[in-house]
């Protein structure tokens, strides 16, 4: 079952704010502490970070320091699995079924695994959180 999305006070004006300096459509926004996640319609993830990263850089110190990342939404749960882990060069993902829970494997560059998993499994729970708010994938696992 996907993740009921729920939006706050504050992710409506990070949605605001971001929309107002990249001139594209966030349809979700996870803030989780130190990181955002705005996911934009399809073909908007190269318009939203802007030339250079630009409006990545200015969002992220009118958050106060947060890293930010874009995910382009996509109706694929396979091409959005890949599209959360697009930094990580990912080049296959697997999704299957483990008892009654859906699971998504996924292939990065394995120089980039650890950044993807993150310290302490950070990273990845965050993409599994995101990935569960828009498609029907309880868990996710990275190789």
């Amino acid at each position: 079952m996907v993740s009921e999305i729920v939006l706050t006070e504050d992710t409506l004006r990070y949605i605001a704010l971001f929309q107002q300096i990249t001139h594209t459509n966030a349809v979700d926004c996870m803030d989780a502490g130190d990181k955002l996640v705005f996911v934009v319609e399809k073909g908007q993830g190269n318009i939203a970070v802007g030339k250079k990263g630009d409006h990545m850089i200015k969002l992220s110190e009118m958050t106060g320091g947060k890293s930010i990342q874009v995910v382009e939404y996509s109706e694929d749960p396979q091409q959005f699995v890949l599209n959360v882990f697009h930094i990580y060069n990912p080049s296959n993902v697997v999704i299957e079924q483990r008892g009654n829970i859906t699971h998504a494997t996924v292939t990065v560059d394995p120089a980039l695994k650890g950044r993807a998993i993150g310290k302490n499994g950070k990273n990845l729970r965050i993409a599994r959180d995101i990935v569960n708010r828009h498609h029907d994938i309880q868990s996710l696992s990275v190789q």
